[in-house]
């Protein structure tokens, strides 16, 4: 035996876990790798995650480490592989006592789900004529939304500020994405996994139900697609 080996320095039980080779930055603790890190930030701050985004990979590939993150912290991940979709969900149980959520339950607004069936209608024309994907500016999409608003709505401003922020909040969920402008959008292929043909025309009939004479309001309606959580805190 070598004087190396009988001198060798012993790495205490308390220090097994720390891995040199993923050390970032002085005092770094973490078990994660840099991709891991930066799919787990990815998955943090976006509602819905496609397999559009460079991070797609890193999160199928290690979707186990990743889940175990977001358990720490009350979240389930869901992995959609045959739609590419991928998204996150806050974990609330009574057994285990109140915990205080990092997100808030967030159904889509009536201006959200006429907004969907707007940007379905117009990818499936655009794929009809052979494009590839179909751009849409922030009028048009306001139009689109004011088109299936009912004649007896009167509270114009309030509406329209609902509108606005049914454009913001998609954008800010990667289904529209900005292509120059901030007026200017591309319409992701994820819509063809939120909303099939099916639920469009069925969401199209309630919208129609909806505005016609005499129909009682129904913010609601029917689920547009995949339900997933705000991203805002939750008190």
């Amino acid at each position: 035996m070598s004087d190396e080996s009988v001198f060798a320095p012993t790495i205490g039980v308390e220090d097994d876990h720390v891995d040199s080779r993923l050390s970032l930055f002085d005092g770094d603790d973490g078990g994660l790798t840099l991709d891991q890190r930066r799919c787990l930030i990815v998955v943090l701050k976006h509602p819905i995650i496609t397999d559009e985004r460079a991070e797609w990979a890193t999160l199928v590939r290690d979707s186990r480490l990743i889940k175990s993150r977001l358990n720490d912290l009350f979240l389930d991940l869901v992995i959609d592989r045959e739609r590419g979709i991928a998204y996150k969900v806050q974990i609330r149980s009574a057994e285990f006592g109140y915990v205080p959520p990092l997100l808030r339950d967030a159904a889509f607004t009536r201006e959200e789900t006429v907004l969907l069936v707007v940007l379905r209608q117009r990818h499936l024309a655009a794929k009809g004529s052979g494009l590839p994907r179909a751009h849409v500016d922030r009028e048009e999409l306001l139009a689109g939304i004011d088109m299936f608003r009912p004649a007896r709505s009167t509270d114009r401003v309030g509406d329209a500020k609902r509108a606005a922020s049914a454009v913001d909040s998609l954008a800010r969920a990667g289904i529209l994405v900005k292509a120059g402008s901030d007026d200017r959008f591309l319409i992701s292929e994820v819509i063809e996994r939120l909303l099939s043909i099916e639920k469009m025309y069925e969401l199209l009939a309630w919208l129609k139900a909806q505005n016609a004479p005499g129909a009682a309001r129904d913010d609601e309606g029917p689920e547009a697609g995949v339900a997933f959580d705000d991203e805002e805190d939750a008190e």
